[in-house]
């Protein structure tokens, strides 16, 4: 006699469950809600980084232009002085930098003032406002800092 061997149910793998779902989005979005600020504050640091690694090269620009032509470029001639020759300067050796002078980090140009009210020439970014004054990243940024 044949032995018939008793029928198995076969049981597919179950999927998850609406709860368990929605117990992995809360977590999820717990996790978001806690490293997204701080993802976006180390964001605002670096370009604030920036922004003074940007100075400082613009400071070394400025020490040699002086070292080339006895002075630091006017107001109106301003940070410009450093790629192209000004009309009325005839001991420029330049360029001084090796690029063009880009905006700070939030798409603003540096500002330029010969004298300086903080020594003999201020550069100043005017942070992600783009209006004088400030705290944190909207704070002012200048080269005497």
């Amino acid at each position: 006699m044949i032995r018939q061997r008793p029928f198995r149910i076969r049981r597919l793998p179950r999927g998850f469950t609406l709860l368990e779902l929605l117990v992995v989005m809360v977590i999820i979005g717990l996790l978001v809600g806690y490293v997204g600020p701080m993802y976006f504050k180390q964001i605002g640091k670096s370009e604030i980084k920036t922004a003074r690694a940007q100075l400082d090269s613009f400071g070394k620009a400025l020490d040699q232009y002086r070292l080339d032509t006895g002075h630091f470029p006017t107001t109106e001639n301003g940070l410009a002085a450093l790629i192209d020759k000004p009309a009325n300067e005839k001991k420029w050796d330049g360029p001084y930098l090796k690029k063009n002078v880009p905006p700070d980090p939030w798409g603003n140009p540096y500002l330029y003032q010969r004298p300086g009210e903080h020594g003999e020439y201020d550069i100043v970014s005017l942070g992600k406002d783009g209006q004088p004054g400030g705290a944190g990243e909207d704070a002012d940024i200048g080269n005497w800092e």
